[in-house]
């Protein structure tokens, strides 16, 4: 059923452990100690959980006792107690239908489990919802990555100035006369480190009009070119910072392909459930059928006695058991038509819509074959392969993530800003952006800005917070993988029992079988057919098909143990041959 698994305890869950050291891994060393414990802390969660299942990992397969011997019936008389019950005893398209919603003929369609599953796994309509959000958050991670992209900036302003002044002792104007236009472009980034960096140029054009006042060169252009960096020292500075919102969104995405993975398995869980539900409504119908038919028959031999022993109280007795008989038809009717339904909205199939009156047919019958299986594997293979444990350390990572954002805004705020701008001034434009690389003009500017709240209670009460975040998710996480193991064991005991059960309820149904037919041959051999006799036979006949309904249950719960035993070891897809793609924004 799974892969056989020997090896050591770090072997056997490399992946998890690289995961959780992946996820837990950060740059700073300021962090260092919770990552350690972060580890440790994953790695004890599983380790703990396999301590027993360890010591004995050797496969099992499934056993039951062959109760039938038990009941020591001839293999001569075995052939016709099969003819006379069980599920292979039944014509299984010979089923009465009364008319549908339409005021027809009920029409069917036979359907496989395998053409269920692989409907159910393209057009499901829930899926197709969850599909989506991978995309969007893919579109979200592109959002996140964008802020650090190069940002083209232009800048322009033009102004006519012919503004009035004072005047003074000296000649001159009493007024300002002159245009000036200003154009600057660059390019802006931000950087990985916390800070920005920006290149730029500006040109300044000034034509001055002033009476009695000689600028040269008139008009005049000044050109600059220059750089500029900006980075935090402590507060907001390094990647880990920088990147939190990166690192968050693509764990937004790889959460929400694990969580559509998980609606996969649980999607194709419940197609699986609903088809052997169907299954059971179906074989359910036809043992109400045939007890309605042994039941007129009884009915029948009653009424012809009247004039004999049968008492008006026997015959009205049997009439009764017939009509009650007649609802019990009637109610499998309706819950084969209910499970049709059911099933027809998992598979949203677009031949068999949920709003058409075709009745679903299945045409596969459970199995009863034994499984290998071996709890250790299974509890491996749940834990590596199971899409909640990937999504309970994606939250592990998450609030370890804010918390280093928070433990960065501990520290005070120490920016440096360093910028280097060349400067030329010319007549004509061309000629000084030509000279302005000579050097000639060069300014350097290096500053400093610090800043620290007193007390920082802000800064400590969400370092606090996001803390206490980071212990409830790695808790989380142990409660996740218990919750795993619990899930596997309660499936694989469900197995255990659900073959065991098969072997059962096929004695009981063989007995209940034998009981019906021995008692015929003495009503036909010895004691006849009186009132009081053909009142036990209707009894006789009712607790054959309570027999087979009990077996068809047990059938129907063995396979939908083994549906949900792949799905709690997370290998549902790889049992029915799917193959998981996760969809990207382009595709939608």
């Amino acid at each position: 059923m799974v892969r056989p698994s020997a090896s050591p305890f770090l072997v056997k869950f490399a992946p998890v452990i690289c995961a959780g050291l992946a996820l837990s891994g950060c740059t700073s060393p300021i962090v260092e100690r919770d990552s350690s414990v972060l580890t440790r802390s994953v790695i004890d969660a599983v380790r703990r959980e396999m301590v027993e299942a360890e010591k004995s990992p050797e496969y099992l397969l499934t056993e039951r006792d062959s109760t039938v011997d038990i009941l020591g019936i001839p293999e001569e008389r075995m052939s016709r107690l099969r003819e006379m019950g069980g599920h292979e005893s039944y014509e299984r398209g010979a089923f009465p239908m009364d008319k549908d919603l339409l005021g027809g003929e009920q029409r069917l369609v036979s359907v496989n489990l395998e053409r269920a599953i692989r409907s159910a796994t393209e057009r499901n309509s829930q899926l197709q919802f969850d599909r989506l959000s991978p995309a969007i958050s893919e579109s979200q991670l592109v959002a996140a990555e964008a802020a650090f992209d190069w940002t083209f900036f232009v800048n322009g302003q033009y102004q006519s100035i012919d503004r009035p002044r004072t005047s003074t002792t000296f000649v001159g104007s009493s007024a300002d006369v002159f245009e000036q236009s200003d154009v600057s472009a660059g390019l802006r980034r931000r950087l990985t480190s916390g800070g920005s960096f920006t290149v730029d140029t500006s040109w300044s054009w000034s034509d001055n009009d002033t009476p009695g006042l000689t600028v040269i060169p008139n008009p005049a252009n000044t050109v600059t070119v220059g750089a500029q960096l900006t980075q935090p020292l402590l507060r907001g500075a390094g990647s880990d910072f920088a990147l939190a919102s990166i690192r968050l969104a693509k764990n937004t995405e790889r959460d929400e392909v694990a969580l559509l993975e998980s609606n996969v398995i649980r999607t194709i869980r419940q197609t699986e459930e609903a088809y052997w539900t169907l299954v059971q409504a179906h074989q359910n119908l036809l043992i109400q059928q045939r007890l309605l038919e042994r039941g007129i028959e009884t009915r029948d031999i009653i009424v012809k006695r009247d004039i004999l022993d049968a008492t008006q109280a026997q015959i009205a007795d049997a009439r009764a058991e017939v009509e009650n008989r007649k609802a019990q038809v009637i109610r499998a009717q309706r819950n084969l038509r209910s499970a049709s339904d059911s099933l027809k909205v998992l598979i949203n199939d677009p031949e068999l819509t949920i709003g058409s009156e075709v009745l679903l047919l299945p045409s596969d019958m459970a199995i009863d074959e034994p499984i290998r299986f071996s709890l250790v594997d299974a509890v491996t293979t749940a834990l590596t392969e199971r899409p909640e444990i990937t999504r309970a350390l994606l939250s592990i990572d998450d609030t370890t993530i804010r918390k280093q954002v928070a433990r960065n805004q501990l520290l005070p705020r120490l920016d440096l800003e360093v910028s280097a701008r060349y400067s030329e001034l010319d007549g004509d434009v061309g000629d000084a952006y030509g000279d302005v690389w000579e050097g000639n003009f060069i300014d350097y500017v290096v500053g400093l800005t610090y800043e620290y709240a007193i007390g920082n209670r802000a800064a400590n009460s969400e370092l606090r917070r996001r803390q206490l975040e980071n212990i409830q998710a790695v808790t989380s996480f142990q409660n996740t993988v218990q919750q795993v193991v619990l899930d596997v064991k309660n499936s694989m005991r469900d197995v255990v029992t659900g073959y065991q059960l098969i072997a059962q309820t096929r004695t009981a149904r063989f007995a209940a079988t034998e009981n019906l037919r021995a008692f015929k041959v003495q009503i036909d051999t010895t004691d006849g057919y009186t009132a009081f006799n053909l009142d036990q036979l209707f009894a006789r006949q009712q607790s054959l098909a309570i027999a087979e309904g009990e077996e068809i249950q047990a059938l129907v719960n063995y396979n939908i143990a083994i549906a949900r035993l792949y799905a709690s070891i997370g290998r549902t897809l790889e049992q029915n041959g799917i193959q998981f793609v996760v969809p990207e924004t382009a595709d939608e």
